[in-house]
């Protein structure tokens, strides 16, 4: 495709993504399902130039950055408590499919090889972390659930794909060794969690060195193609490097940026990744037309492949769940024998999996997608069994974006399951904090605002902050900060900064003041609002 045609192409999708996610709101529909389908629908529109997607270069463009972005907002503290759950589905539940796929495939296509059947498996074992994201933050679970499945599609990749790696690998020559490949995959990951530190190190080092709020940004971004392509050049696992880079910065988030660096960041990343995701599914909806071209057509393909393909689609829904209830099964069993408690002793959850109702969410949530489709479009031409291959990776992602994409918020509803209690009991509730940190900041407004003879000399401030103060610590003991009295304050405010806006634009359109003081104060009452947004809740 000519290099202007490509960039026309994707100012298409761009109109194209702004018209399909207000349908999906519209329709409440998850996002991600609608630009797939409209992806599609793109696909066949006539006239419209074949496009193919290349697999090295949408992993490379979209998987470090919205990696990078799931890793710096992922809480290390979670992280490291549901760390055995999330490894039993990033590693295990993906090893799990993938031989299972591989073995349901070969009885189907008994002619294929056995490392061929294996590497689709591969191929559509992992979830995809832009597929699960994009689902999951339309619906409302606990929290530990969240962050096992936050967890999982980060890590998950990795293993999918040094599958991938060696199964492709004893296809095209004949030789395989499991010992081999267990020591391979250990190595990849270690050098990977290697190369994340060293370059977490290093962005952290930049970043306070930057004092340029758009450097800072920018560099940020840049550290997730920096630790991807490291790992990729050391031969390290890129994807565990990318996570490991975005863990690091983002425990240091609270000491190198501003606010106002934080606060344009976040809008930043945003924006940045909004587009990423919704192109991604875009992308993969457009490349239909030119995988079927190559497969002979839409119709040759289905009847050829459709037998092994439904299969395949069967096997990846119904391998998850055995696999996520076979745990659930040996965690409840060992809690019988032990006489286990489903919390510890500050009320925390123990158990490496959630109780049924969350096993069953947790085995529901199994989206593909664009790393299923990119490993897939990356196989070698002699590779056997290429074309189903890559017809049953798209035809998984369809099915499992369209069908549990669309049914995962009716399914929790269903279920009954809610949010519940968030806090643990070692941890500060919200009006706690609230008396801790308005206690601090009289203590330290108190001796400012009196001069050496002890006399007040800025009473407004004095009285602003023991009125905050004296409101946090009368809720410090309720569960939940009562939002009417905060509300009342700032709605206040609120009011008089719009009212400042009014005759503000008022003065302007009656020529009374320059365009370059309506700037200034402009963006003056743009700071007091956000503060005022921020601090209302």
């Amino acid at each position: 495709m000519h290099a202007v045609a490509a960039f026309n192409l994707m100012l298409v999708a761009l109109i194209a993504i702004i018209a399909l996610e207000v349908l999906a709101r519209r329709l409440r529909l998850p996002p991600a399902a609608a630009l797939l389908v409209g992806g599609v629908a793109m696909a066949c529109v006539p006239g419209l130039p074949r496009f193919e997607l290349d697999p090295e270069l949408v992993l490379v463009v979209f998987l470090p950055p919205l990696l990078m972005y799931g890793a710096y907002f992922f809480v290390w503290e979670d992280f490291k408590r549901n760390l055995s759950g999330i490894l039993l589905l990033a590693i295990g539940a993906v090893a799990f499919t993938t031989f299972v796929v591989g073995y349901a495939v070969h009885l189907v296509v008994p002619a294929l090889p056995w490392a061929a059947c294996f590497a689709l498996g591969a191929v559509v074992s992992p979830p995809d972390a832009v597929a699960a994201k994009a689902v999951l933050e339309r619906v409302a679970l606990p929290r530990r659930l969240m962050v096992l499945l936050e967890g999982e599609s980060l890590l998950n990749d990795a293993a999918g794909l040094v599958l991938f790696r060696f199964a492709v690998v004893a296809a095209l020559s004949g030789a395989f060794s499991a010992p081999r490949a267990m020591g391979s995959f250990v190595l990849l990951a270690v050098g990977g969690i290697a190369v994340g530190i060293v370059a977490g190190f290093i962005g952290v080092k930049l970043l306070r060195a930057l004092e340029d709020d758009y450097l800072v940004i920018t560099t940020s971004m840049l550290m997730s193609w920096v630790s991807y392509i490291a790992g990729e050049m050391i031969g390290v696992s890129s994807v565990i490097a990318t996570v490991t880079c975005g863990m690091a910065i983002g425990w240091h988030q609270h000491e190198i940026f501003s606010a106002a660096q934080r606060m344009r960041g976040t809008a930043f990343w945003q924006v940045v990744v909004f587009v990423l995701e919704a192109l991604v599914f875009v992308l993969m909806g457009l490349s239909l037309r030119g995988i079927a071209i190559k497969l002979g057509g839409v119709g040759h393909a289905f009847s050829l492949l459709a037998p092994a393909t439904g299969m395949v689609i069967a096997t990846v829904i119904l391998s998850r769940f055995v696999w996520v209830y076979g745990i659930e099964a040996i965690k409840g069993a060992i809690w019988v024998a032990t006489g286990r408690k489903d919390t510890s002793e500050d009320g925390e959850p123990c158990g490496l999996m959630p109780d049924w109702r969350g096993a069953t969410v947790l085995s529901w949530a199994g989206m593909r997608g664009v790393v299923t489709l990119a490993v897939a479009l990356s196989l070698p031409e002699d590779m056997p069994g290429r074309d189903l291959i890559v017809f049953a990776g798209f035809a998984v992602i369809l099915v499992t974006v369209l069908l549990q994409g669309t049914t995962m918020g009716p399914l929790i509803a269903w279920l009954s399951i809610r949010r519940g209690r968030e806090r643990s009991l070692h941890h500060l509730s919200e009006p706690q904090a609230w008396a801790r940190l308005e206690a601090a900041q009289l203590a330290a407004v108190h001796p400012l605002v009196h001069d050496a003879e002890g006399k007040v000399i800025h009473p407004r401030l004095l009285e602003q902050y023991t009125y905050r103060a004296t409101l946090s610590k009368r809720f410090e003991d309720l569960e939940d900060f009562p939002t009417d009295a905060r509300y009342a304050h700032y709605d206040i405010v609120l009011s008089a900064i719009a009212a400042g806006r009014a005759e503000l634009l008022r003065m302007h359109r009656a020529g009374q003041i320059h365009d370059e003081l309506l700037h200034s104060l402009e963006r003056e009452f743009d700071l007091q609002e956000i503060t005022a947004i921020h601090a209302r809740g």
